[in-house]
């Protein structure tokens, strides 16, 4: 694929489902994240860029769109979260419920 329809496909990605969830299967931070959004009751969707051919192109977009290198790379409504760090503080602080309720399912 080249970039074009890779920045297709990730946007596709982000705009389709509320909460996109980018990472890496063998990625403690991820299953960390994974497990908080589970706990939660909420329904992500996952991109695992090391099971994917074409994982390290879309791995390359997301650095390019959000100055991240490091998995996991969540989105939620649209709006990059950032990484298992940031879902924590945002869990913490009550912005990931403000967050999630932000939009109805789509």
């Amino acid at each position: 694929m080249n970039m074009n329809e890779i920045k297709a496909l990730v946007e596709k990605l982000i705009r389709e489902n509320k909460v996109m969830f980018f990472g890496k299967s063998y990625c403690p931070h991820c299953r960390n994240a994974k497990g908080l959004l589970t706990s939660k009751g909420i329904h992500f969707k996952t991109f695992e860029i090391d099971l994917e051919n074409n994982g390290q192109q879309v791995q390359e977009y997301l650095l390019q769109k959000t100055g991240q290198r490091t998995v996991p790379n969540i989105f939620i409504n649209k709006e990059h979260v950032g990484g298992n760090s940031d879902l924590i503080a945002a869990n913490g602080s009550g912005k990931l419920d403000k967050m999630l309720n932000n939009r109805s399912e789509l």
